[in-house]
């Protein structure tokens, strides 16, 4: 089964929205747990619009499942993954001013400095997953960076599914193809939702997570947040 990471950044958006603590992003992350996620994922960014810093430091004590930091690896950011020390970190080339990920690394250019970071947390206990595009030569370079997995960048995927899902399918089939004959672990995520996320899953060879967050937010508007996490659950068995 592929497991099922919620990012709970939305939840910090509308709390930050009112201030005070309501929602309470601790206990919504405990209560989805407790619905069947099998991981909590938070995407810090410099200006904390939605979670902050102190959020991740205050999950740690709460998080039970796995615990997936994801960000652009400034100093900040690194510090605060070292001090943390979640399950999982996930590397994001995040412009500072950017609304939401919008692109992969490219491992190639950014090679020396990917391998200088991954080791870094690597030495801490941390396992590393790169955000990375279906592009072959981003997978190859994943691979000489060290890094534990990728995450696929499924905008691209979610955009081309109603008109032709075989054909936007495709370059996410290779890339996993040749991310496990390289011996990388294989995440995915962005704009995955109810509709998509079966097909995905059902075509993608050793998916071994997905980190679902906006759509997820939106559909439990309507379904509340028990029936959508078991919706999903059953969608990745």
């Amino acid at each position: 089964m592929t497991k099922l990471s919620v990012n709970i950044n939305k939840v910090a958006t509308l709390r930050n929205a009112r201030g005070g603590n309501v929602p309470d992003l601790l206990k919504v992350a405990s209560d989805l747990e407790k619905m069947g996620a099998q991981g909590i994922t938070i995407h810090p960014r410099p200006d904390e619009r939605h979670i902050r810093y102190q959020d991740a430091r205050d999950l740690v004590d709460v998080v039970t499942t796995e615990f997936n930091i994801e960000g652009n690896p400034i100093q900040k950011f690194i510090d605060l993954v070292l001090e943390t020390k979640p399950t999982q970190v996930t590397l994001v080339p995040d412009a500072v001013d950017a609304i939401t990920s919008n692109a992969g690394w490219d491992t190639i250019k950014h090679k020396d400095f990917l391998k200088e970071v991954i080791v870094e947390f690597q030495n801490a206990g941390i396992r590393t997953s790169i955000f990375v595009d279906p592009v072959l030569e981003m997978i190859e370079g994943a691979k000489e960076t060290g890094a534990d997995r990728i995450e696929l960048y499924t905008e691209a995927y979610a955009d081309g599914y109603t008109e032709n899902k075989e054909e936007a399918i495709k370059p996410y089939i290779t890339a996993a193809f040749l991310a496990s004959d390289l011996g990388i672990g294989i995440n995915a995520g962005h704009d995955l939702s109810l509709d998509n996320v079966a097909y995905f899953h059902n075509s993608i060879p050793d998916l071994l997570e997905v980190s679902i967050g906006h759509a997820l937010m939106a559909e439990s508007l309507y379904l509340g947040f028990e029936t959508v996490v078991a919706s999903y659950l059953e969608k990745l068995q």
